[in-house]
């Protein structure tokens, strides 16, 4: 067998696979990791739901296999280090779901601004416009691309930040983003959408001193992984009113729980990976998931090097920018 298929997928795309490899197509493998890794032995392709880890143990049932792909969702549960040694590619889509993103984004944006009120200059609380407003975005993934291109037809000013990207790097006058050091970002935005792909170094980047140069009354909407932000400071900024309110597309297991910073908190809306997942979104992620495996499938393995497939994938940054 070629290619074993446990994310669901539309029939079109399973077709169109089937009339190029040895297909399987058994989604009900996701629920039963016995019968999973049973299954492996022959595979050479591997398309697998986002709640599935991909780690040594699965790696060491599939002797033949050469290439694992994802739909949807980070590389958070793929060992990238056992597929390089390995050999087997990673294969991600990730431009598939920047338009999702993107709108997603938006309307989060436009509720929290609209509806988490603010004094007026006559003492009123009343709600804000976005196209009144500074968005700062931190993270310079497909998403936020499209982002730049979407807000400013609201009248938004957009404004940037990467720890990866000098403020020198031509990606910023491409996309139409106008890059500042991330304490500069705080200050300015009314707010702020976090879309920045999760590494270890990473880790509670946003953290007491980012969030306490918040401009009064920011909102603030991530679509990234939680772990950049740690839960204490954002916890204070909440309940002390610097961040007015935060709406996270997804949240580590646990931090809600009695007992832990985040719970109970008023201003913090959770969703449960909304923004990527649109019937559209799906559609264009198996196309370009499925052309890029049977290209790989095809040719011969000692042909093929480890990398993981990443669409659109950003130049390599001429120099850390520095947080001031």
């Amino acid at each position: 067998m070629g290619l074993l298929i446990v994310e669901p997928l539309e029939a079109d795309v399973v077709q169109w696979l089937a009339e190029r490899h040895a297909v399987q197509y058994a989604p009900e493998l996701a629920a039963d990791p016995q019968a999973l890794r049973a299954a492996l032995l022959q595979v050479q392709g591997l398309v697998l739901p986002p709640h599935v880890p991909l780690e040594q143990t699965l790696l060491r049932h599939a002797p033949r296999l050469r290439v694992v792909a994802r739909m949807s969702a980070g590389p958070e549960n793929i060992d990238i280090e056992a597929c390089r040694a390995a050999r087997v590619e990673v294969v991600r889509s990730l431009t598939a779901t920047a338009s999702a993103e993107a709108e997603f984004v938006i309307g989060a944006l436009l509720a929290l601004l609209r509806r988490v009120p603010v004094l007026s200059s006559d003492g009123m609380l009343v709600g804000r416009e976005l196209g009144c407003a500074t968005v700062g975005l931190i993270g310079m993934s497909p998403a936020a691309r499209m982002l730049a291109q979407l807000l400013p037809a609201f009248g938004t000013r957009v404004i940037g930040y990467d720890p990866s990207l000098h403020q020198s790097e031509p990606l910023w006058a491409q996309w139409g983003i106008e890059p500042v050091p991330l304490r500069e970002l705080m200050e300015q935005s009314d707010g702020v959408s976090v879309q920045l792909a999760y590494f270890l170094r990473y880790r509670g980047l946003i953290g007491e001193r980012v969030l306490g140069f918040a401009k009064p009354g920011q909102v603030m909407v991530s679509i990234a992984h939680s772990a950049i932000f740690d839960e204490h400071a954002l916890a204070e900024a909440l309940s002390g009113g610097r961040v007015l309110a935060a709406w996270f597309d997804s949240l580590e297991p646990g931090l809600l729980e009695p007992g832990r910073p985040l719970h109970g908190l008023a201003g913090l809306q959770v969703t449960p990976r909304l923004a990527s997942t649109t019937r559209e979104s799906r559609v264009r992620a198996a196309w370009g998931v499925a052309r890029r495996m049977d290209e790989l499938l095809s040719q011969p393995p000692a042909a093929a090097e480890f990398r993981t497939t990443v669409p659109d994938d950003l130049p390599e940054p001429a120099g850390e920018a520095r947080w001031r």
